[in-house]
């Protein structure tokens, strides 16, 4: 099923649609502010199977998690520190993914996590419009691994077809730039990946955040 998401009634319709199969352990593509992403209820161990599956990922690369306020990061997460906070506050919602340790109470299997959760809230009325619905859902970039990110519905159709339930169609992105993605686990925070947030936007919060690995 297709819905377009610029049709109000129909957008209506999608969101009703795409929540009753996220509860039934199948997939739906949305939209967000970077790329279309491909969506499973992050409770479900099967759905989030079905999801690594369709992109052909294996456990050693779990979905992170979308979640539809600020506030649902203490329910997912422990430990999390002040400046991180204030990051959240002011960058959320937003292109940031930030990785956290996981609350050892969650029932979840994402995958090979190591006791670590990546959390971000997309700055896409759509895309929360559905997680205030739902809850939080692990969500990937809507492709098949080893393709270029969807940038829209049809990409993410060509790609994964008649393994996704439901397909949110909210046009074109805009952007087609990933988040950032920010581990606050060890001793030291580090940017995993640059997306639309820079390394100086994030000193402003705490200036011995490194950058990425160097790769050879």
């Amino acid at each position: 099923m297709r819905f377009d998401c610029s049709v109000d009634e129909e957008f209506d319709r999608g969101l009703l649609a795409a929540q009753a199969v996220l509860e039934e352990g199948k997939l739906v593509v949305l939209p967000t502010d970077t790329v279309y992403g491909i969506a499973a209820d992050a409770f479900n161990p099967q759905a989030v199977q079905s999801l690594l599956d369709a992109k052909g990922r294996g456990r050693q690369m779990p979905p992170p998690v979308l979640v539809g306020a600020p506030s649902t990061l203490d329910a997912l997460a422990v430990d999390i520190p002040s400046w991180l906070r204030s990051v959240v506050t002011e960058l959320w919602p937003g292109p940031l993914t930030v990785i956290c340790r996981q609350q050892p109470s969650l029932t979840w299997d994402l995958g090979e996590t190591h006791n670590t959760v990546a959390v971000r809230m997309p700055d896409d009325p759509r895309a929360l419009a559905l997680l205030k619905q739902t809850g939080p859902l692990a969500v990937s970039s809507a492709n098949t691994t080893g393709d270029p990110a969807a940038l829209s519905v049809d990409d993410a159709e060509d790609m994964l077809g008649d393994l996704v339930a439901v397909y949110l169609d909210g046009g074109r992105s805009t952007t087609g730039v990933p988040s950032t993605i920010l581990d606050a686990t060890g001793s030291t925070p580090r940017v995993l990946r640059i997306g639309s947030i820079s390394i100086d936007d994030l000193h402003a919060f705490n200036n011995t955040i490194e950058p990425p690995e160097a790769t050879t």
